[in-house]
């Protein structure tokens, strides 16, 4: 979280994190705990990544493409998907045969939604914002992941003014509930 650089290297580097925690837990056996805790890290990741995205990217693609808006409706709608995703999958255990259902869907999910934004989206914002701009975003995004949730809220709103006014008190009990439960500390 918080690598530096623009908007796009800063995104990318994200994905890459979430996929190495894909990585781990399709390495594991099925049951196996550490399986939960490579999923609750991928979901703080993912839930942190997709608020910035809502906040700072999305305003951006609006602004920058022709088609943004058909574009930040999809993208949203994507991240809607993996939400809910990650909100059944909070209530199973790793040993659920209903955990092992959710986590392949979920990456499933998330890496379609990446290959999407990298071969598409982010290629075509490089193209039509200027380095400052996606400089600036870089720092915005960076800024809005210090004090996102880390925990799915599906049913809180994913667009500017409302998600922005709601997203930092959502963050700030997310991880006082971390701390106390030591949901997402490395193995």
């Amino acid at each position: 979280m918080g690598h530096g650089g623009n908007v796009i290297d800063e995104l990318v580097t994200d994905h890459r994190e979430v996929e190495e925690l894909f990585g781990r837990i399709e390495a594991l056996a099925p049951g196996d705990r550490k399986r939960k805790i490579y999923a609750d890290q991928a979901t703080m990741e993912l839930v942190r990544h997709s608020v910035a995205e809502e906040a700072c990217l999305y305003p951006a693609v609006r602004e920058h493409l022709a088609d943004g808006d058909t574009i930040a409706d999809k993208e949203i709608g994507d991240h809607s998907d993996a939400e809910r995703i990650m909100k059944d999958l909070e209530g199973h255990e790793a040993d659920d045969p209903e955990f092992d259902r959710l986590v392949g869907m979920l990456m499933a999910e998330v890496r379609s939604h990446i290959a999407d934004e990298e071969e598409n989206l982010f290629p075509r914002l490089r193209e039509a914002a200027s380095p400052e701009t996606l400089d600036e975003l870089g720092d915005k995004v960076r800024r809005a992941k210090k004090t996102a949730p880390t925990r799915p809220h599906p049913a809180a709103p994913d667009t500017p003014p409302a998600n922005k006014l709601l997203t930092p008190a959502a963050g700030l009990v997310d991880r006082i509930r971390d701390a106390l439960t030591g949901r997402g500390q490395k193995d």
